[in-house]
């Protein structure tokens, strides 16, 4: 075999421009050892503690009382999954001490902090630990469920400040870095990129949500998402999993979002947003082609509350809403982010299909029927009592059901004595403690004046039929 003897020099020449290459290839990827220096003093650590009356009823492994095989999962410092197996033979309850940690972030020099709602959730102590070790108790000012965002305020002045980005600027594929403790480990940095924008989540529909293969882990939920400019353009909120861990798919809210309401908490302490009052489903491709659409694309309104918004200012069941202000509703999920952003008692311009023709229409919109007490933790919304979110059942519904009334549960808090006694989104709930209920607002009298000495008798409908469950207030 013949051997190729190459000249020293073009060895010399092979070696250099690999090394070229290389340290092109390394100046090609970016450095955060400026950015988590400047940062890292803003984030803080934030731990709660609450007592909660474990009821007597069984548990369930899933939120609200689902199999969840796969979740979106909030992640706190506990455990996940939601309600735990009571102890084995019932009994009046116990008391049980929760505690988690979460992160966070100072958004201005003379204490407010920002972080994620479900951290601070029903807590009966914050505290915020800094990034010069010192441990502060927290106000909770107010937070918002629906986006998951809240405010805390420490008692401490000339604290570092983050500074805040234009999350509408963001591009997919473009690099981000997380600063939070994951497991209780502060200050610790993960970095990816964008992975996708304006995704909307199940649970979550009035949040355009960052997605982000950043690894991000229980602990890390309320610390900031940043560029690499060192600007803060989201916070870090959701993980979807299977085993509980980080598997490269992470949610963040986006700042511009959670800025928005921040700065209605710092003003009132609570939250408006704009409704409609419909219910709505996805446009398939059969639907779309029978309303004479080509594309399936926008919000089909499936029914109305004969007293909200949209049926006073001339919607209809069959309308498909296919533009918001001159912005297209590319699916179903994307209607109530831009009804929601819309400010109550404003005019809002529909487009719509409507036998097989597009026209427009203007409507009034109402307040979200929540906005009582969704963001005080002192307020007197009752159904925060229970850990539920509810809403008027349609008329249509109640016919099918042969009900006069009740009130359709939206959502189930975590660990709440709704999710306890196996109450889950979906169920419609006709009486609390052998009284009717038909409306939201007669539902939060009701158990305004409930005991928590006592198990209450809750009836419901679920998949048309009817039970009944008990739980026991705290």
């Amino acid at each position: 075999m013949k051997r190729l003897i190459l000249p020293s020099t073009l060895w010399v020449c092979m070696v250099a421009l690999l090394t070229v290459g290389q340290a092109a290839s390394a100046q090609s990827l970016p450095d955060f050892t400026e950015l988590v220096e400047a940062a890292a003093p803003g984030v803080v650590n934030i731990s709660t503690s609450r007592t909660i009356q474990r009821s007597s009823s069984p548990g369930y492994e899933g939120f609200g009382g689902q199999e969840i095989p796969e979740i979106f999962r909030h992640f706190f410092g506990e455990s996940f999954g939601g309600n735990q197996p009571s102890p084995p033979g019932g009994g009046q309850g116990r008391s049980e001490e929760r505690q988690s940690l979460g992160s966070g972030f100072v958004i201005s020099d003379d204490g407010y902090v920002m972080t994620n709602a479900h951290v601070v959730q029903d807590a009966d102590e914050i505290l915020v630990r800094l990034n010069d070790r010192r441990e502060l108790n927290a106000e909770l000012i107010g937070s918002d469920p629906q986006t998951d965002v809240a405010l805390l305020k420490i008692d401490a002045t000339d604290l570092p400040t983050l500074t805040l980005g234009n999350s509408d600027a963001l591009k997919v594929g473009e690099w981000v870095a997380a600063i939070g403790s994951p497991f209780g480990f502060d200050h610790s940095v993960t970095a990816g990129i964008v992975s996708a924008i304006n995704r909307t989540l199940p649970s979550d529909a009035y949040v355009p949500f960052i997605q982000t293969d950043v690894a991000i882990n229980p602990g890390n939920s309320g610390g900031p998402l940043f560029n690499l400019s060192g600007e803060v353009v989201g916070i870090n909120s959701q993980i979807f999993t299977r085993s509980g861990g980080f598997m490269g798919v992470s949610f963040a809210i986006p700042i511009n979002v959670a800025m928005d309401v921040v700065d209605q908490l710092r003003e009132s302490g609570r939250v408006d947003r704009g409704w409609l009052g419909v219910m709505i489903q996805p446009v398939s491709r059969d639907l779309a082609e029978s309303f004479g659409m080509e594309n399936a694309i926008g919000a089909l309104i499936a029914d109305l509350d004969p007293e909200g918004p949209a049926a006073q200012g001339g919607l209809q069941a069959g309308d498909v809403i296919i533009e918001v202000n001159g912005e297209e509703v590319e699916r179903s999920s994307s209607l109530p982010r831009l009804i929601g952003r819309g400010e109550p008692g404003s005019e809002v311009a529909l487009t719509l299909i409507r036998d097989g023709e597009e026209i427009s229409q203007s409507v009034e919109l109402g307040n979200w029927p929540d906005a009582e007490g969704q963001s005080d933790q002192a307020s007197s919304n009752n159904q925060v009592r229970l850990g539920v979110t509810v809403a008027e059942v349609g008329e249509e519904a109640r016919e099918q059901l042969n009900i006069p009334g009740g009130v359709e549960v939206r959502q189930v808090e975590p660990d709440s004595v709704a999710a306890d006694a196996g109450i889950r989104p979906g169920d419609v709930l006709v009486s609390v403690d052998h009284r009717s209920v038909s409306s939201s607002d007669e539902l939060m009298k009701i158990v305004e004046g409930l005991p928590s000495d006592r198990a209450i008798p809750i009836r419901l409908f679920r998949e048309g039929r009817s039970l009944f469950v008990a739980l026991r207030l705290e």
